[in-house]
């Protein structure tokens, strides 16, 4: 379990991750040791599992975003396995989410423009085994973008 230093460490960490240890320590209300340490703890018991950088990928040029809500054709025993090998194989599915429910899956996809989504719509998500149907949700805009935690 954590305790409340534990919290506050994760609190500022994950609001400036880059900050150094030493201002960490500072604004979490510890010695660099102490933060060291605890920031070890945490990785190994798999609370932290690594800083990553995050491209905000429209400022590349990718313009479209689409979420694709995918019913499967489960009278196929290894549908979802088979459907979620082939998916991560399309470096512009992002994200690959399962549900329990009507939807079986998610599939976050980018493409450059309209016409690159429409050719890898056609030429590599059509194309994905076991697909009974599929909704494309367009992305209008993004209210909220956080991973931060309530902490």
């Amino acid at each position: 379990m954590l305790d409340d230093t534990d919290r506050r460490i994760l609190r500022y960490y994950q609001a400036d991750p880059d900050s150094g240890l030493a201002g960490l320590a500072e604004q979490a209300g510890v010695t660099s040791s102490t933060l060291a340490r605890r920031l070890e703890r945490l990785r190994e018991k798999g609370v932290l599992r690594g800083v990553q950088g995050v491209i905000h990928w429209p400022a590349l040029g990718w313009e479209v975003e689409v979420s694709l809500r995918v019913t499967l054709d489960k009278t196929q025993p290894r549908a979802f396995d088979e459907f979620i090998a082939a998916a991560r194989e399309v470096p512009e599915v992002l994200e690959i989410q399962t549900f329990l429910g009507q939807t079986d899956v998610r599939l976050q996809v980018i493409a450059r423009d309209m016409q690159h989504y429409q050719q890898l719509y056609r030429q590599r998500v059509l194309t994905l085994p076991h697909i009974n149907d599929i909704e494309a949700l367009m992305h209008v805009a993004r209210v909220k973008d956080t991973e931060a935690l309530p902490l």
